[in-house]
C-alpha cells in the first residue's frame, strides 16, 4: 500500500497542440479511493495510463510510495490494473486465470493456490473455480478480473471503467460491492469513470478533469454544494445545476422577479445557478409552465420553462410525492436555499443564501 503523486504530469500525443493531461498536481492518499471523471476527451484515462506506466510523460513526474516511478517500466511499477473489458483467458477455468499472473512470476503453487482461494471467498466465486469464463455471467466476469488484480497484492489498484459493460441494475449492485471490498483491503485505488453518480457514489475523493486540466478534487458532498467553477457545477448532479445568465447588478433578476442579495456581486457576475431542489413549486412570483414530469417513484423531477430576459429557459424542479401537475400547466415558483454566483471567466464561485 502506498500514497500516489501526480506532480506536474504531462501527457502531450504527437501531432496535437494541446496536452492530453496537463500539469497534473495530484496527490492520492495511502488507501483511498480517489475516483478519476469527466467527459469524453477530457484526459481521466490517459492520466490513469500514465500512472500505470502504458502512457509516457513528457514532464514532471509520478510517484508511488514516494518513490519515482516516471521510467519505470509497468511490470515492475506494483500496481494492478482492471479494464473496461474483462480480458479473461478463454481456455482457462477462474482458479487460472486468477493466478495466471503469479505464476508468471514464478510464485509457488501451493501459495498461489491458497491465494486464489482467499480472493475468491472475498469475491464469492468459490463454486465457481473449475468454470470457463463462457460459462459465467457479466457480473461474475467482472468479479474475476477484479480478483486477478486482487490476488497479486499490489501497491495501487488502477480501475479504468470497470463496470460499464454490465447492465444497469447489476452495476448499481457491483459498484457497493466494490466500494466493501476496497473498504476491507484498505489499497490505494483510482478509479476512472465517465458516470459522474457512480463516481459521486464511490469515491472519498473525486477529481473533475476537462481538456486535460483539473478542476477540482474534493469529496462527492463538497463538489455538490460547493462547486469550485462552472463547470463543476453543471457536471456533478442529476439533474443538472440549473443556469441562468444575469445582469452584474443587484438585485437579482430571474424570471421577471428581483431577487435581494446581500453580497456584492461586482461587475463580472454574470450567471447564476441553483440546484433542482432550490426550486419550489406550487407557489410563489415566477410564473413557469410545466413541460414534462418525471415521476420516479421516490422522486419526481419537474422540468419547467419560465421567461427570462424575454427568452423562453428551461429549470428543473425537485419536488416530493404525490404531485399535482402534468404537461403544459402553469404554475408559480420560487426558489429557497443556496444560488451559486459565477464570474464572466466562469471560474470563480460566490453562493448566496436565500
Amino acid at each position: 500500500m502506498a500514497a500516489v503523486q501526480y506532480d506536474q504530469a504531462t501527457r502531450l500525443y504527437p501531432g496535437t497542440p494541446t496536452p492530453a493531461v496537463n500539469e497534473l498536481d495530484l496527490t492520492i492518499d495511502d488507501g483511498e479511493l480517489l475516483v478519476l471523471v469527466g467527459p469524453s476527451g477530457s484526459g481521466k484515462s490517459t492520466a490513469l495510463r500514465m500512472l500505470a506506466g502504458l502512457e509516457p510523460l513528457d514532464e514532471g513526474r509520478i510517484l508511488i510510495g514516494g518513490k519515482d516511478v516516471s521510467s519505470i517500466r509497468p511490470r515492475d511499477r506494483d500496481i494492478a490494473m482492471v479494464f473496461q473489458n474483462y480480458a479473461l483467458y478463454p481456455n482457462l477455468d477462474v482458479a487460472a486465470n486468477m493466478g495466471f499472473a503469479l505464476k508468471q512470476q514464478g510464485v509457488p503453487k501451493h501459495e498461489r493456490l491458497d491465494r486464489v482461494r482467499e480472493t475468491a471467498k472475498l469475491l464469492d466465486l468459490e463454486p465457481y473455480l473449475d468454470r470457463k469464463p463462457r460459462n459465467l455471467s457479466g457480473g461474475q466476469r467482472q468479479r474475476v478480473a477484479m480478483g486477478r488484480a486482487i490476488v497479486r497484492h499490489p501497491q495501487v489498484y488502477l480501475m479504468d471503467e470497470p463496470l460499464s459493460n454490465l447492465d444497469a441494475k447489476l452495476r448499481v449492485q457491483t459498484r457497493t460491492e466494490l466500494v466493501e471490498l476496497q473498504q476491507r483491503l484498505a489499497v490505494t485505488t483510482v478509479y476512472v469513470t465517465h458516470d459522474q453518480v457512480e463516481a459521486m457514489t464511490m469515491g472519498d475523493r473525486v477529481a473533475v478533469l476537462r481538456d486535460g486540466l483539473l478542476q477540482q478534487c474534493d469529496s462527492p458532498a463538497k463538489l455538490y454544494h460547493e462547486p469550485a467553477n462552472l463547470f463543476v457545477a453543471g457536471f456533478i448532479g442529476s439533474p443538472a445545476m440549473n443556469m441562468l445568465p444575469v445582469a452584474s447588478t443587484t438585485p437579482l433578476e430571474i424570471g421577471g422577479t428581483q431577487i435581494e442579495v446581500s453580497d456584492d456581486l461586482g461587475g463580472e457576475r454574470t450567471t447564476v445557478g441553483f440546484r433542482p431542489e432550490a426550486v419550489i413549486v406550487g407557489d410563489g412570483p415566477i410564473p413557469a409552465r410545466i413541460r414534462i414530469v418525471e415521476d420516479l417513484g421516490s422522486e419526481l423531477f419537474v422540468h419547467l420553462l419560465i421567461d427570462h430576459d424575454g427568452e423562453e429557459r428551461r429549470i428543473v424542479a425537485k419536488v416530493d410525492a404525490p404531485f399535482v401537475g402534468s404537461s403544459g400547466d402553469n404554475v408559480r415558483v420560487r426558489l429557497h436555499g443556496t444560488l451559486h454566483l459565477f464570474d464572466a471567466a466562469e471560474v470563480r464561485r460566490q453562493s448566496v443564501e436565500l
